[in-house]
């Protein structure tokens, strides 16, 4: 198998598991009182799961009077894809059509499937494959989640509510082979979930981003090492 074909395979995965979890949400959407069109107006302009989820779960709880604090959920959770957008900027093409086009599908999965090459061609197929397929996928099944939500039930008894985080791991296994990426990982992950029953959605993430940084940027556990460099390769 070719270094490209892997890389194709390796995004069809995190689009198949990703995509299937749209089905959540548009479920999800309607049952929090959102039309049909409105919840796939949603999925197409805003295109971020994480953002999504926290617009409908505060709208859920509060309805048109929580709108405002809807949105600024959503909008603090957003805020971690102008990180990955300085990441992949350079890596996305040097025009400024390329770039407008690839900011719509700059997201933690196009991201991560990116970085995880050493390759820059292989990067740049990474993102577009996983980014247009996430896309594409993810309207397609927020559509059938929207009109089937009632008879899907709980999606989560499906194990959908699992699916992109399992992507997740599958991606950053690989990757914790020493134990300056192990601290970056286990220090978010602790911080993220220790802030996230104290603070409104968003700011979990975006704490535990710095909190990561933070750790790889001094490279602590890393310094005997001399095969690594001075920060993770995502963080550079």
């Amino acid at each position: 198998m070719t270094a490209e074909r892997e890389v194709w395979r390796e995004a069809a995965g995190v689009v198949i598991a990703t995509s299937a979890y749209g089905v959540s949400f548009g479920a999800l959407a309607v049952a929090s009182g959102l039309d049909v069109w409105q919840t796939c107006v949603l999925s197409l302009l805003m295109f971020t799961g994480g953002s999504q989820f926290a617009f409908v779960g505060v709208f859920a709880a509060g309805g048109a009077a929580a709108l405002p604090s809807a949105i600024a959920s959503a909008a603090l959770l957003g805020v971690r894809n102008v990180a990955y957008g300085m990441r992949m900027s350079p890596l996305v093409g040097t025009t400024p059509a390329r770039r407008a086009a690839a900011a719509h599908f700059t997201i933690d999965e196009s991201t991560a499937v990116a970085v995880s090459q050493s390759d820059p061609r292989l990067r740049q197929v990474g993102f577009w494959v996983t980014g247009i397929g996430i896309f594409l996928g993810w309207n397609l099944t927020t559509l059938v989640g929207a009109l089937v939500g009632d008879v899907l039930g709980d999606p989560k008894t499906w194990g959908l509510d699992a699916a992109a985080a399992a992507a997740f791991l599958a991606l950053l296994w690989p990757r914790l082979r020493q134990r300056q990426a192990i601290a970056v990982g286990v220090a978010a992950a602790v911080v993220a979930a220790a802030l996230t029953p104290a603070l409104m959605p968003g700011l979990p993430v975006l704490v535990a981003a710095l909190v990561a940084i933070l750790v790889g940027w001094f490279n602590w556990l890393g310094r005997d090492d001399a095969s690594t460099v001075s920060a993770p390769e995502g963080l550079r």
